[in-house]
């Protein structure tokens, strides 16, 4: 980053595996913060990289466990999806500038079924599957073109 020169404009947020489910849960929101500041007190346009938001829906879990609030689906928290909703409607243009976002999705067991897993993906305009198997024959970039999709190709 420093050799291509982006360093002095980028902005690194970690949240750690070993720290709290609360402190995880709220990083995404705090890597969000500082690009909307970017956007709308610096009129830039931004681009926001997030690795991995599944942990961000795990940490909500973790966090609704230990307020003892009663499961939903397959054990995710019962405010899944106003969680994720107020996490990602928050990426947008306005008349200041705009935030673009790439977000490495973990897909448990490779279920694209997955409560956790659909709840994002409906929150996003494109998405690049990797397929496994695809990997293991040794085929790069191993991109799965009937998972993979885009919401605003138009393709008329």
């Amino acid at each position: 980053m420093q050799d291509s020169g982006v360093l002095s404009s980028t902005v690194l947020v970690f949240g750690q595996m070993n720290e709290s489910p609360g402190v995880r849960a709220r990083i995404g929101l705090t890597g969000l913060t500082m690009a909307e500041f970017f956007r709308d007190e610096q009129n830039q346009d931004v681009l926001l990289f997030v690795d991995n938001i599944y942990r961000y829906i795990l940490a909500g879990m973790e966090v609704s466990a230990l307020l003892g609030r009663m499961p939903s689906a397959v054990g995710y928290q019962p405010t899944l999806s106003t969680e994720m909703g107020a996490l990602q409607e928050r990426i947008t243009s306005t008349k200041a500038g705009s935030i673009t976002s790439f977000q490495a999705i973990y897909v448990p067991a490779d279920d694209y079924t997955d409560p956790g897993i659909v709840t994002t993906f409906g929150h996003l305009d494109g998405v690049v599957s990797l397929e496994r198997s695809l990997a293991a024959q040794g085929l790069y970039p191993a991109v799965d073109p009937l998972a993979s999709y885009s919401r605003i190709l138009n393709l008329a």
